[in-house]
């Protein structure tokens, strides 16, 4: 087990519907991290922005391929969500690639009705939480934010990891919310945003953050490109945990469908 994970999360503008222009981005910022680094966080659909046209421009493996080979060179793990197409259904998916070529993936459970997700991506049905280095880290998706039962640490994760396309008009709402996770779950809470505005006139103003297990802030960025960074660690979490052990008093429960 790892007694730290540093991680990196890149927040970014993100050319529409443009992966080859997006990840030819992501390469020049991931080229000028000078420091080692154990988990890289990109946004969602880090390779064409949040939209609802996925025809011709979903993944189906080429950029799925480019995060696994940014992960060998890097040797750290890539994380962040694509749209893409399986067997001819299409999802949100959010990928977690390690160095060592194996991925996990989570699909979005809630889906943003205000701009028709649900009626273009399919449900997701399961949390997921991946084992990197001895961390667990449980995967969500921008607007499952604001579900709080669906994100209840019940499996005593480490880290909650979020990655979004949350406008400017709603940023107050992400700020607070990111950190009523990380107290409510006494667990580490990253979320990675985007900045700059999309074909369909939304706004991005970043406020990336990372959070420790009391809401304390380790990381922020807003409005700029950047890259937000810290240093989580097991033995603050574990201490935190044992002094306050309000996750004794959790309910126990499971989700129905």
């Amino acid at each position: 087990m790892q007694k730290t994970l540093k991680i990196a999360g890149l927040q970014a503008d993100l050319a529409w519907h443009d992966p080859k222009s997006n990840t030819a981005h992501f390469n020049k910022i991931i080229e000028g991290l000078d420091e080692d680094l154990d988990l890289i966080v990109l946004p969602e659909m880090f390779a064409t922005g949040f939209s609802m046209q996925p025809e011709n421009i979903a993944d189906s493996g080429d950029t799925l391929q480019w995060m696994k080979k940014q992960a060998l060179q890097t040797k750290s793990a890539i994380a962040g969500s694509l749209m893409v197409v399986d067997d001819g259904t299409y999802y949100n998916r959010f990928y977690f690639v390690t160095p060592e070529g194996t991925v996990d993936h989570y699909d979005k459970r809630h889906r943003f009705t205000l701009a028709g997700e649900h009626e273009v991506y399919a449900r997701g049905k399961t949390p997921k939480i991946v084992t990197y280095k001895g961390w667990k880290i449980a995967l969500q998706v921008c607007y499952d934010l604001r579900f709080p039962v669906f994100s209840r640490n019940t499996q005593d994760y480490d880290v909650l990891l979020y990655v979004a396309n949350w406008p400017k008009t709603r940023v107050f709402a992400w700020d607070t919310l990111l950190k009523a996770r990380a107290i409510e779950n006494m667990s580490y809470c990253v979320g990675i945003n985007r900045v700059g505005t999309d074909d369909n006139n939304n706004e991005y103003d970043g406020h990336s953050g990372i959070y420790d297990c009391l809401g304390a802030t380790l990381a922020f960025a807003e409005k700029r490109e950047t890259t937000v960074t810290a240093t989580l660690t097991k033995e603050h979490l574990q201490e935190t945990r044992h002094k306050l052990n309000f996750l004794a008093d959790r309910d126990s429960f499971h989700l129905l469908d």
